[in-house]
């Protein structure tokens, strides 16, 4: 009915409303860092690659990148099938992030998505400087202080887990990137 249709219409539009200005309000924020990226992050970046991207995640890895240097925050979604490299891509973009002394918070939805993609982060950073830590809701008491100490001293660059990351009491020393 047209009393339908003007009530989505305007749903929809107090939506987009309030939607450009939270866009508006992000805009005006700013980081408190710069992030850098220069030829011994996109060395360090070569070393961890088991292959060599494609075109696509390419781009998609500099407009990400981009997003990381400008003053702003980045709010950014990477789409794609499974398979096609969204891992990958987000592990370089981390990996600017941690060159520049940030920490990254790596989110999965379940504990078992979390664990594999612990296991294949820290394989991929293997040889690096930095330190892998998990943090999920199941685990002994004593094994969440370890790791919530490694978070709050930054010696925890890359912490993958699940909604645990964002619990209160996790408090990072310098967080630069949620994924």
């Amino acid at each position: 009915t047209p009393a339908q249709v003007r009530l989505i219409f305007e749903e929809f539009f107090l939506f987009q409303v309030g939607l450009l200005l939270r866009r508006r309000e992000s805009d005006a924020e700013r980081k408190p860092g710069h992030i850098v990226v220069d030829d011994r992050i996109r060395e360090v970046a070569r070393r961890v690659l088991p292959f060599r991207l494609t075109s696509g995640q390419k781009q998609a890895l500099k407009e990400i990148v981009d997003d990381m240097q400008r003053p702003q925050p980045m709010n950014r979604l990477l789409q794609g099938d499974v398979g096609s490299g969204k891992t990958i891509v987000a592990l370089l973009a981390a990996l600017v992030a941690m060159e520049n002394g940030l920490q990254v918070a790596f989110m999965a939805p379940t504990e078992i998505l979390a664990e594999q993609h612990e296991l294949n982060l820290r394989r991929l950073l293997e040889g690096s400087r930095f330190h892998v830590a998990a943090l999920t809701g199941t685990g002994s008491a004593s094994a969440r202080r370890t790791v919530l100490a490694e978070i709050g001293s930054g010696g925890a660059h890359l912490v993958v887990g699940t909604h645990a990351l964002v619990q209160e009491h996790v408090d990072f020393h310098a967080l630069g990137l949620v994924i």
